[in-house]
């Protein structure tokens, strides 16, 4: 059977999806400062200063927040993040992937 250019190209496209995508999630506790909560999601995250506030404002009246939204990779990377920079500074900050 002989297969065209265009052929192999139209298999490959319809073989393509889109990755699976994680929400990476911050908990409340009752020892990680709020400004310690702000700062990871600026330094982390990238938010902006108002963005963090919001989400450290819902990690602390909801008992847990949305940070972002990443392919597994990326998710699985920033909650290590969150989890070393939480052990530098003494807090037990916990963070973790949903399946979106």
């Amino acid at each position: 059977m002989h297969q065209t250019k265009e052929s192999v190209i139209e298999a490959e496209k319809l073989d393509l999806k889109e990755p699976s995508r994680y929400k990476v999630m911050l908990f409340n506790d009752d020892y990680t400062t709020m400004d310690f909560v702000v700062m990871v999601l600026m330094v982390i995250f990238h938010r902006s200063l108002a963005d963090a506030q919001n989400i450290m404002m819902s990690v602390h009246k909801s008992g847990k927040a949305v940070c972002g939204v990443y392919a597994f990779e990326i998710a699985e990377t920033k909650v290590a993040q969150v989890k070393a920079l939480s052990e530098q500074h003494n807090f037990p900050l916990r963070c973790d992937i949903e399946k979106e």
